[in-house]
Formats: structure tokens, sequence, C-alpha cells
């Protein structure tokens, strides 16, 4: 398994008790430490109204972290398109690119401001059976998105990410854009041409996230551009991403054949016992994101304890709780070779939240040495 690389999400977590400022120099701290570990590549995602995740600019926080490493790549997992312009997005990248190049991945979504508009899906391949996949990973009934959609906060989302008037560009034509602004081919339906400086030429490897086996796969597939889905988001629905990727793509410049990362939500320590208790306050942070409150600052497991849980409360996380892989080192390694075995992952993507510092670094240090081991 040590062929399969290892990746970090981060989504720069604030720890109750502690302020952005903190969860800021823990990402970079953990991105120093995932290098001298092994890890590939560091990704930060985006997201926005949230009073206990700080990693809202990804562009602005990969310039952080850059300056403090030196190998591990790094890139966004992902840059929302759904408020912003191709020719943003390549100016960002390309300035980075013009000072750390060669290391950037441009992880590019479809949400931001957008309404959901999934294009039906191709089939699943891969047969799911009493809630499990052939080999027995977790593969838990699909979770509704309505609540959250119709929720008064994503309109405020969209009403403060968007200018006014403003309409999102169309996904794939939003994409064309990008890889021709890089390529340096854009050209409008005039003649006219856009050269970005810096941007053009820039040196980073272009990934598709996708929670579904609809648009974004599609995309991805259809322009052989590498592809990530997100167990961790919506376990449901990770076979479906990965064989809708698989049945679209078409071989490009870039790609040969189908390249596929699959994050997981991980939480490792000496022994099974110590890693539950470290995990205590996943279950009040996911219900603080699924009821569109926001996710709230990382509990401690007293605050987490506290919690009066309600059958609507649990329903809301069970999906989540139950593919939340926690454990000893060999007993998550064990599951992410199970993920990795139903998904055929080229490479695994491990975000991990604790309420101390320590102890998710100590997580990322543990699972390395085992996956090395194997």
């Amino acid at each position: 398994m040590s062929d399969i690389p290892l990746g970090v999400l981060d989504l720069v977590p604030i720890p109750s008790g502690a302020t952005a400022a903190d969860a800021l120099r823990n990402s970079v701290e953990l991105a120093q430490r995932t290098e001298e570990f092994g890890y590939a590549r560091y990704w930060f995602a985006e997201h926005h109204l949230n009073p206990g995740v700080a990693g809202t600019s990804p562009a602005v926080v990969l310039a952080l972290t850059a300056a403090a490493t030196s190998t591990i790549r790094l890139g966004s997992g992902a840059v929302q398109l759904g408020h912003r312009t191709a020719l943003s997005t390549v100016e960002e990248f390309g300035l980075l690119d013009a000072v750390y190049p060669g290391r950037l991945d441009l992880g590019l979504g479809r949400s931001g401001g957008r309404p959901p508009a999934e294009k039906a899906a191709a089939p699943t391949t891969t047969p799911v059976v009493d809630g499990r996949a052939p080999n027995g990973l977790v593969v838990p009934p699909r979770f509704s998105f309505t609540r959250l959609l119709g929720s008064p906060r994503f309109a405020l989302h969209r009403k403060l990410l968007l200018l006014p008037n403003a309409e999102s560009q169309d996904y794939a034509e939003q994409i064309d854009d990008i890889l021709a602004l890089i390529a340096g081919t854009y050209r409008t339906e005039d003649g006219v041409e856009a050269h970005i400086v810096p941007g053009e030429g820039a040196d980073v490897e272009v990934w598709i996230l996708g929670s579904s086996g609809g648009e974004s796969a599609q995309v991805a597939g259809e322009r052989g551009l590498r592809f990530a889905a997100n167990y961790h988001v919506s376990p449901a629905t990770v076979l479906e991403a990965v064989d809708g990727y698989r049945a679209y793509f078409q071989p490009s410049d870039d790609l040969d054949k189908p390249y596929v990362s699959v994050s997981a939500d991980v939480v490792v320590a000496e022994d099974d016992a110590t890693a539950r208790e470290l995990a205590t306050g996943y279950g009040p942070w996911v219900r603080s994101i699924r009821t569109a409150e926001g996710a709230i600052p990382f509990p401690t497991r007293e605050e987490a304890r506290a919690h009066v849980w309600t059958d609507e409360d649990r329903e809301l996380v069970q999906d989540r709780l139950d593919t939340q892989f926690v454990g000893s080192p060999q007993h998550v390694a064990d599951r992410l070779e199970q993920l990795q075995e139903a998904t055929g992952a080229d490479e695994l993507l491990i975000t991990t939240i604790t309420h101390d510092q320590a102890d998710r670094v100590r997580s990322y240090e543990l699972l390395a040495a085992e996956w090395r081991r194997r």
C-alpha cells in the first residue's frame, strides 16, 4: 500500500477556545510536519460563513504555507467556481506558480454561491448490497441536502459571495476557459485573444473535485483531468462518482488513463479507545454543518459530551459517523485499504480534526508510519 500516496485535506479548523490566527498557525505547522512524514500533497478547502473554519481563501493560505515548506505539493481542495471567474482563478494560481513553480495543484469545485443543478449521473457499476460494497466498505444511504440548500443561510451565502445580479458561468464552459487561459489558447468567438501574466504556462496540476457521478465527474472525465471523490463528504455516492468519472474518461495530453484520489475522515491514536476519545467532538461538529448553522469551533470532549442528542440529530450525522475511520494505526490503515480497493483510488486524501493540535499531528504521524510498513 505504500505505492498509494497519502495526501492531506485541511479545512483550517478552529478549536473551541482558539482563534482563527491559532488555526492558521496550526495548519502551517501541520503542513511542515506532514511534509516530514512523507505525505504527497497538502490541500486547503474553501468554506464561508463558518465560525469554526478559517479556510476561506485557499490561494492566500497556500501562499503562507508554501513559504514555510519546500517539497510537499500544495493545492486547493477546492476553489469554488460558483462565485469566481476563470480569469481571477488562473491569475491567483499563476502568481503562486511564479514564486513556487511546479508545486501547485489547482483543485476546482462547482459550489460557492451556485444553486444545485446536478445532471444525471452515469450508471454505477459497483453493486452495493445491504449498505456495503462487495469488499465490505460501508456505503450508507444517501443523505438529502434539501434542508441545507433551502436554508436562509445558503441564500445569504449566495447573496454575499456574488455581486448583485451576477450569475455563475456554466461550469463546463468555465473549466474550458481555465484550461485555455493556462495553455495560452483562449480566444473569444470574435477571435480576440487573452494572455495572462503570470498564469499562462503555469506548471499546475488541474483537478476536479466531485461528490457524485454527475456533472463534475463528466467534466473531469471528458477532458482527461484528475478527479478527487469525496467519501468524507458524501460517502453514499463515492462509488457512483468514481464509476461515472471512469465511464466518461477520454485520454488527454496530460493523462492516458483515469486518475482518482478519494478522501476519508480519519483519527488515529496509539489504540482504538484513545482514538475514539479524540474523535468525540466529531458528531456535534458535523451536526452544526448539516443543520445549516455553519461549522462550530471544534468542541472539546467535555463540550461534546454535554450535547443532548435527539433522534433527528443522530439521523443528520449517522452516515458520517459510520464512515469515519477511527482507531489504532493498524485498524485505520485496514479501513483505508478497504476504501482504496473498493474505489480503485490512485491516491488517498486524509482529513483529520481533533481539538488539540498535538493529537492531530500525532494522528498523521502514526498513520504515515503504518502506511509505509504495508
